[in-house]
């Protein structure tokens, strides 16, 4: 079974991609959370476990958690935190 890990880093509007953000800047959103993440994962059709007590490596300082998504084998890494980004955006909207 494949797992794939989406941090809030990877969708946040306050990152540059240097520091970690996966999307485009019309996908990402201003400090997501890995509630919302793990809302759109379901919403996308997978299954997700939220590790809430887990650092991404290049924000050290700052302990956000994690997003766990199982059975995403259909699809790539970069296609579901691109779906799971549009998901959060339409939330807040």
């Amino acid at each position: 079974m494949v797992e794939n890990v989406i941090w809030p880093a990877y969708l946040d509007a306050e990152r540059t991609r240097r520091e970690g953000r996966r999307v485009p800047d019309e996908l990402a959103v201003s400090e997501p959370t890995v509630d919302e993440i793990a809302k759109a994962v379901q919403q996308v059709g997978y299954d997700a476990t939220v590790e809430r007590d887990k650092t991404y490596s290049r924000e050290p300082w700052r302990t956000r958690g994690r997003v766990v998504v199982r059975g995403a084998e259909d699809s790539t890494k970069n296609d579901l935190v691109q779906a799971v980004a549009a998901y959060v955006g339409a939330m807040r909207s």
